[in-house]
């Protein structure tokens, strides 16, 4: 039996999942808001790299045939992308439940029966709209948080309302959402992707009767290949992803790391410093990283490191969450936008605005005097996220400076204008030739890290 390894990044504001094989492979990941429940954020993390694993050695076991048959490839993508709205669709019910019962609790009789219709409306525009990205759409692929889609797509509706109804239907969101993303929801592999695969034929069965504008998407090389192919191409690979649905994925040893290492239920042997792990699972995907700057939910790490991937020097604010992904969160909310919509929005700065303090406590009230004085939101926001950089960059100085290679992980790195900050302050501060990494697994590599540890350890014991 094939032997996997786990490791599990448990930060403040995401909780990540990352599956190895023998050969420190990554076959699966696995990432979820952490929010108030530790222990739910860990299995969840835990179960969806498990799903997203099935997923990997199906695409392992077929690439041969994936390689002479391009349609198969996009097949499977699309399998996924059902899947994952299978899941999302089943939390998106249970949110419905739990906003009227938060109705229910919070309001008077009288009250409650326009604002059960209005949620209702809400719902009913937002529910196949969802559907139509997922299935027709790239939302899938964009790994995006249920509470940040339902909140996306939430927010806009809410507008179309008179503003008088903003706050009630807000407080019935913000009452709800946080017990719904709490509650470990577990699926049936094989039967999600048995309705996945049914409602694919019949997705496919509608792009041969209609054409692609009708759900605004384009076809590409591999969907015009599927077009009119989707039978034998299903023919072909159902036997093969229900043998992986089938499949036992074992688990030899794991690794926690992370902010909340400590409330893992994990023997102390299995966890590891979350600095030591970014070090290592940078290390492993850059060889030649010599500095790695990891901005987190709750912290910002500067980590110095040998070739081997040891860490030989670090330092790290310990004092607030300022100039992380908290202090973005919260900026996110303060100009009632998703976290994904910031490092866009500042990207389209024209000036940046001077931000004096990164305190989370203050910042509140500095963007709402520089919004009354006329200042744009873009502004704004693009010096957020310099000041949000300038910090960065002391801790690296701090711990040494920025040696060549330089990689940039933790959630933040997803982040476009901080991500162009890094590149514009490490090139002016330590020269043009520094080597800059950046990652899609970028926000994995604590994970990572911990998984190639867990392997390890298994092995030497």
């Amino acid at each position: 039996m094939k032997k996997y390894f786990l490791g599990i990044d448990l930060g403040s504001t995401t909780s990540k999942a990352i599956i190895v094989d023998e050969n420190d492979k990554i076959i699966g990941r696995g990432i979820t808001n952490t929010r108030a429940n530790y222990t739910v954020a860990t299995e969840i993390a835990r179960l969806e790299a498990i799903y997203n694993a099935r997923f990997s050695l199906l695409k392992m076991k077929l690439q041969d045939e994936i390689d002479s048959n391009p349609e198969y490839k996009k097949y499977i993508e699309d399998v996924e992308s059902v899947f994952q709205y299978l899941q999302f669709k089943k939390r998106l019910d249970r949110l419905q439940i739990q906003f009227n019962d938060t109705i229910d609790k919070t309001f008077k009789e009288d009250d409650r029966a326009l604002i059960h219709s209005q949620i209702k409306e809400i719902l009913g525009d937002i529910g196949p709209t969802i559907r139509e990205q997922f299935l027709y759409g790239n939302l899938g692929s964009k790994n995006q948080f249920f509470r940040d889609i339902v909140s996306e797509y939430f927010n806009k509706q809410v507008a179309l309302f008179d503003k008088k109804y903003f706050e009630t239907l807000m407080l019935v969101y913000d009452k709800s959402i946080t017990s719904v993303e709490n509650e470990l929801t577990e699926y049936n592999f094989k039967e999600l992707v048995l309705q996945s695969l049914e409602i694919l034929n019949d997705k496919y069965k509608d792009l041969d009767n209609t054409t692609a504008e009708a759900h605004n998407i384009e076809f590409d090389t591999e969907l015009n290949i599927l077009k009119g192919n989707y039978q034998k191409v299903y023919d072909s690979l159902k036997d093969h992803i229900i043998f992986v649905s089938n499949m036992d994925i074992h688990i030899a040893n794991m690794v926690g790391t992370g902010y909340g290492r400590a409330l893992l239920p994990f023997p102390e042997q299995c966890i590891k410093s979350e600095i030591l792990c970014h070090a290592f699972g940078a290390h492993a995907v850059f060889p030649n990283t010599k500095t790695v700057l990891d901005i987190g939910g709750q912290d910002t790490k500067a980590i110095q490191v040998d070739s081997y991937g040891l860490v030989t020097s670090f330092h790290m604010n310990d004092r607030c969450a300022a100039g992380c992904g908290r202090y973005l969160g919260y900026i996110a909310d303060e100009f009632s936008i998703s976290l994904n919509e910031l490092g866009p929005l500042a990207i389209e700065a024209k000036n940046e605005v001077n931000i004096c303090s990164t305190c989370t406590v203050f910042a509140a009230a500095e963007i709402r005097e520089l919004l009354n004085v006329g200042q744009k939101r873009s502004d704004i926001l693009a010096g957020l996220h310099r000041a949000i950089v300038m910090r960065a960059m002391s801790l690296l100085a701090r711990s040494g400076g920025v040696r060549n290679e330089f990689t940039f992980t933790g959630g933040v790195a997803r982040n476009q204008a901080v991500l162009k900050y890094v590149t514009e302050l490490v090139r002016k501060n330590y020269g043009d030739d520094i080597t800059i990494n950046i990652h899609t697994d970028s926000i994995f590599m604590g994970a990572l890290g911990g998984a190639m540890f867990a392997r390890r350890d298994y092995m030497n014991n």
